[in-house]
């Protein structure tokens, strides 16, 4: 990420998450690794925050399915609202279910999340 603007980096973020299919997520650290940026997590939830209509930013949680980003859609049950019309589902503690729902992405081999949001 050193040798690119922000606005480049938001941009390849935007780009990324637009490949999420529906009825999957993906992890904040898992778009970050993707596009080369390992310790880029944080920066992943900042380029969602104002993102395009047309980026489907609810299907970017954190490592432990956890709706995060919840704040940035004005309502706090929104976000989870979309994942259920998508068909995604929850463990009894309100998290995504990963096991089921984690996009491998589009290589299919979706990176590892230790140590990652």
């Amino acid at each position: 990420m050193a040798d690119e603007t922000q606005g480049d980096f938001f941009e390849r973020v935007h780009d990324w998450v637009r490949q999420v299919p529906t009825g999957f997520v993906t992890t904040y650290g898992d778009v970050a690794e993707a596009l080369g940026a390992r310790s880029a997590a944080r920066t992943v939830g900042w380029a969602l925050n104002g993102a395009p209509p047309d980026v489907p930013c609810q299907r970017v949680v954190n490592r432990d399915g956890a709706l995060t980003g919840r704040r940035a859609f004005g309502d706090p049950n929104l976000m989870r609202e979309l994942l259920l019309i998508e068909g995604v589902t929850f463990t009894d503690d309100g998290r995504v279910d990963l096991a089921r729902h984690r996009w491998p992405g589009p290589d299919g081999v979706t990176a590892p999340t230790v140590g990652r949001a």
